[in-house]
């Protein structure tokens, strides 16, 4: 499981169910538009600070970016 993908799937996830652009949710994280969109890509490796930062901008626990994707095999 590569985790930078789980964890890119997830924000992408929670952000948009809260109706949240990727502009908005650089505003609130601190981070540049364009991290969130190749951490959303699983192109970033975010630090437990990063996680903490991201999770708080999509209201959101560190934990939930973590959780494993349900696949449908």
């Amino acid at each position: 499981m590569d985790m930078r993908k789980v964890v890119g799937a997830n924000f992408a996830r929670l952000r948009k169910a809260k109706g949240i652009t990727q502009e908005v949710a650089a505003e609130r994280s601190g981070f540049a538009q364009g991290y969130i969109g190749w951490l959303e890509r699983g192109r970033r490796n975010p630090t437990a600070i990063s996680l903490y930062l991201l999770a708080q901008a999509v209201d959101a626990m560190p934990a939930d970016l973590l959780q494993p994707i349900e696949s449908n095999d």
